[in-house]
């Protein structure tokens, strides 16, 4: 009896220390971000205020991944994904060059938004895929600065 509850105890003083050891979730969200770093990617957590018309729903804030763009660039562009390969600008028209439209499609599904600054260019992503998905978001940052 007495050894019971000495082990209840201990399990109830080691318990909060389970709440230390990170998810699956971000263990992978982690690992994607030090990658993401190597191949010199910039991430940040960015507070969005997403248009009212996005239908599904979206965080609060979600992980910018960008590049900085030189001074000779300066077409601008910005798109949200309103459902997969559906690209909208803030009038909820489609994208209609042809080729950025080819290349937002190639973008994964959990991509929120895309856009082309004067300083940098950015895809706002819910990291759910993995290296693959950063692969393809490292390829078109690079074709747009």
């Amino acid at each position: 009896m007495n050894a019971w509850f000495v082990l209840f105890l201990i399990a109830v003083m080691l318990s909060p220390l389970a709440w230390l050891v990170p998810s699956r979730r971000q263990l992978g969200s982690m690992e994607v971000r030090l990658q993401a770093r190597r191949m010199g990617l910039s991430m940040q957590l960015s507070r969005q205020d997403w248009p009212h018309w996005l239908e599904r729903s979206l965080p609060a804030s979600c992980a910018q991944y960008y590049l900085v763009r030189s001074g000779a660039s300066s077409r601008q562009w910005c798109f949200w994904q309103a459902a997969p390969g559906q690209w909208l600008d803030k009038w909820r028209e489609p994208c209609s060059d042809a080729g950025l439209l080819e290349q937002l499609s190639r973008l994964p599904a959990d991509v929120f938004k895309a856009e082309a600054g004067v300083q940098l260019v950015a895809v706002y992503w819910g990291e759910k895929g993995g290296p693959e998905d950063l692969q393809r978001i490292h390829a078109f940052l690079r074709q747009w600065l």
